[in-house]
């Protein structure tokens, strides 16, 4: 130990310090082993670490994360260490401290797209970045995949602007390209922050807990957002966490089924499929719509567990309209990319079908375009493939919207593109809605792919659709999504329409 008087040797470190130093100093001495003291003075101090926390009273941190040799980086509990040293110091300025938190966008796409190797070089990147914005008595740790914490020291001037100014050249500085081999890559990120003054208590917990759920509003009005803690967050993140646990009995106890909405043909009017599609009769609160509920299923992890119900009552509902007399050729069944990621994918998938003594071709793999589009998890690729490959047609979903290539499209086997609704919206009457869907179509039909109009509501949509060769519509101008219990009697009532209406093409719901 250098730079201090002879007369502080053997006294308590606490002595060696005044209020504000002490409080730059534990978080930095727990971070990096050193300290640069106001003066200059460096104080070199980390084969001590252990013993000069134990004599400040301070807990000795876990080891930093390291995984990522994210050098320097502590983990979440060293930012609750240093903003409870902050705000128990006692000095007016030290009050004026505050907890950030920074996400990247998107995170999870990026990685789908560049692979591990580089996100684990973009979050390299961001922390040198998010680092140069802050002062050295800040501390920032990566507490979670893509996630940041600060704790931000006390300061003359902490006030909602001055925070909010801060995360603004935090959004700034991580918007910076980044170079990664032949390839640059953007990125933007979401921030929440609570001011020690607004935090539910004052501990170093309820601050960084509070910036969460700040971030948690950032998310959910992103990409690239900034919140402010309120205290009507609190209120939210209860309604939020019931709704994630009682999702997760609805998926149990059957809440969740799938709903059916019918695919015909546009040149006979005939049902080619149905499409399952997610719906939850919460026995007090009526119908949940999916907006609400899907977030939340993300959240919890239970994609793939949601994909397993949908999946068996899908196939289930095959055999009962066999059964009860109605053929319906195929039904669609949508992945999520969590889905598509599990190495075990297409064995499960034979054994359900097999199951049921089903052939594969009466199931319809359904993919969102933005999966295939930033797929480059070779997972995907191989699940996909073996899915073809057994005999499942491949449907590319809200197609337009994800910015698929044709390689993707190739490479993925898809056999039919779902137009989206924002292409077929008004293409009965508007020449450049007409003009895209007519490109669309003509591309398919080089590609020798077959063709479905999402969303159609009218007569005249379904009629344009039919004069510009889409091949199958889908939407509410033919039926509404519908229980299990409601598609024979639909189907019924449809054929017996189509007996009295010869005429090709006709919306009959």
């Amino acid at each position: 130990m250098a730079g201090l008087p002879t007369a502080l040797f053997r006294q308590n470190l606490r002595a060696m310090f005044n209020g504000q130093q002490a409080l730059a100093f534990i978080p930095a001495l727990t971070l990096g082993g050193y300290w640069l003291g106001g003066e200059g003075t460096l104080l070199i101090l980390a084969l001590l670490l252990p013993v000069c926390l134990a004599l400040l009273g301070t807990n000795v941190p876990k080891q930093a994360d390291t995984n990522l040799g994210l050098a320097g980086l502590g983990q979440r509990e060293i930012i609750e260490n240093a903003l409870g040293q902050f705000a128990m110091s006692g000095s007016r300025t030290a009050r004026n401290t505050a907890a950030l938190v920074l996400e990247l966008d998107d995170y999870n796409s990026l990685t789908a797209r560049l692979g591990h190797k580089a996100c684990n070089d973009i979050l390299h990147n961001t922390a040198n970045k998010v680092r140069g914005v802050l002062r050295d008595l800040d501390v920032v740790c990566r507490i979670d995949g893509a996630t940041f914490a600060i704790a931000m020291g006390p300061a003359k001037r902490a006030d909602l602007e001055s925070l909010i100014q801060i995360a603004a050249r935090l959004q700034s500085a991580v918007a910076e390209p980044i170079s990664l081999d032949a390839t640059t890559v953007y990125v933007s990120c979401s921030i929440g922050f609570c001011l020690g003054t607004r935090a539910p208590s004052q501990t170093g917990e309820a601050l960084l807990e509070a910036a969460e759920l700040a971030l948690m509003d950032a998310r959910q009005n992103g990409p690239n957002a900034i919140r402010s803690y309120s205290s009507e967050m609190q209120q939210r993140a209860k309604v939020h966490h019931d709704l994630i646990e009682d999702v997760s009995l609805a998926l149990e106890n059957g809440q969740i089924r799938p709903w059916f909405q019918p695919q015909v043909s546009t040149d006979t009017g005939e049902v080619t499929g149905f499409e399952a599609l997610a719906r939850w009769e919460h026995p007090e609160r009526g119908m949940i719509p999916p907006s609400d509920f899907l977030p939340a299923i993300e959240e919890a992890g239970l994609f793939e567990r949601l994909g397993e119900v949908m999946l068996y009552h899908s196939l289930t509902s095959l055999v009962k309209w066999e059964n009860g007399g109605i053929t319906v050729p195929k039904v669609g069944v949508n992945f999520s990319g969590a889905e598509l990621r599990n190495p075990k994918l297409v064995d499960k998938i034979r054994w359900e079908l097999d199951r049921f003594d089903l052939s594969p071709d009466r199931l319809t793999i359904e993919v969102l375009e933005t999966v295939v589009a930033g797929a480059g998890d070779d997972i995907i690729t191989r699940n996909i493939a073996g899915l073809a490959a057994l005999g499942c047609a491949i449907d590319l979903d809200d197609f337009g919207t994800g910015h698929a290539s044709i390689a993707n499209i190739r490479r993925f086997s898809v056999g039919r593109i779902k137009i989206d609704r924002s292409f077929i919206m008004k293409v009965d009457t508007d020449p450049d809605q007409q003009h895209m869907v007519a490109a669309i179509l003509t591309m398919a039909e080089q590609l020798n792919l077959e063709t479905l109009g999402e969303g159609v509501e009218t007569v005249g949509e379904h009629a344009m659709l039919a004069q510009l060769g889409c091949g199958h519509i889908q939407g509410f101008g033919l039926a509404r999504p519908m229980p299990f219990s409601k598609t024979m009697d639909w189907m019924q009532k449809h054929h017996a329409k189509l007996a009295k209406t010869p005429k090709i093409g006709r919306i009959t719901g």
